[in-house]
Order: C-alpha cells, then structure tokens, then sequence
C-alpha cells in the first residue's frame, strides 16, 4: 500500500500556520535567552526609538524578559510538537496582542509581522475552535458541577461512617 500524502487544506490551515507560528516565537525565546545570558541579541531587526526605548524598560525589570521569554519558548513548544496547540495559543495570546499593539503604535516598519501573527493566530484558533468552545459556554457545566456534588456527598457518608464524632454531652 502506498503512504498517503498529507491533506493540502490541513496543511495550508493547520499545520503551516502551527509551524510558522511557533517558529516565530522559539526564534524570539532563544534571541531573548541569548540576551539574558549574554546581554547581547542574536538577531534585532531594525526597531524605533520609542521601540528600545520600551524593550529597555521589560528589561529593567529584571524579571518580566526572563518570564516573558519562557512563556514564549513554552508556546512555542506546545505548538511546534503539537502535542497541546490550544494551550501552546492561550499562552502567546497576550504576548501577541502586545506584539501587535507594539508595531502599531511604537514600531510601524514591523506591521508585517504583526500581521503574519493575527493571521497565523487566528487559523490556529479556527482549527482549535472546539477546544476553546466549552470557554465560550455560558452558565456553569453541568457534567462537573454533579461530579462535585457526587464527590462531596460521597466525602460526606465516608466522614460520618468512617469517623464518627465522639458523645461531649457528659
């Protein structure tokens, strides 16, 4: 039997934008850990003023490049393996929105980027829409809320079976 090739649709809406995404950010992890440890940047494409300016002060802080950047090489993990895409996205999605609000308003000449990150997004979150799904559900779930009360009940009867309060009337 001849190996079949991979669907052009999967590959064109989940896979690619997976990889393309992921890449950007493992890149932006390991040039961000360079830093760290060597105060020095693998690759820094051309940024404005107000641009250093505001990556200066993340990194003054001390901790928040450290955090930022392992956030960003855990995303990008999840997503490169793909092994949990939709948690790989939950985790880039703030870094994202700030990425994107940052060539927006301090450093127009990266807008490609920004776009290539809402693109590659917002595929990823079409193709794991049924994973954000139950976030999106209004009310509470049933299913877990009468699993607690099961658990709670059953707790319950083990407690009053298992160890009964002593009489302290006398």
């Amino acid at each position: 039997m001849a190996p079949s090739l991979p669907n052009p649709k999967v590959m064109l809406v989940d896979t690619l934008p997976r990889l393309v995404l992921g890449g950007i950010f493992l890149i932006g992890a390991i040039d961000g850990f360079a830093f760290v440890f060597t105060g020095s940047h693998l690759i820094h494409p051309p940024t404005s003023a107000e641009g250093l300016a505001f990556e200066a002060a993340l990194k003054d802080t001390g901790f928040f490049w450290p955090l930022m950047k392992t956030i960003e090489l855990i995303g990008a993990l999840l997503l490169l393996s793909n092994r949990a895409p939709a948690l790989g996205l939950t985790l880039l999605a703030p870094l994202m929105v700030v990425i994107v609000l940052f060539h927006a308003v301090l450093n127009p000449g990266g807008l490609p980027l920004a776009a290539l990150l809402i693109v590659t997004g917002g595929l990823i979150l079409w193709t794991q829409r049924d994973r954000f799904a139950a976030l999106m559900a209004p009310g509470r779930p049933t299913s877990t809320a009468g699993a607690l009360r099961a658990a709670s009940v059953s707790n319950q009867a083990v407690l009053t079976t298992a160890w009964p309060l002593e009489d302290r009337t006398q």
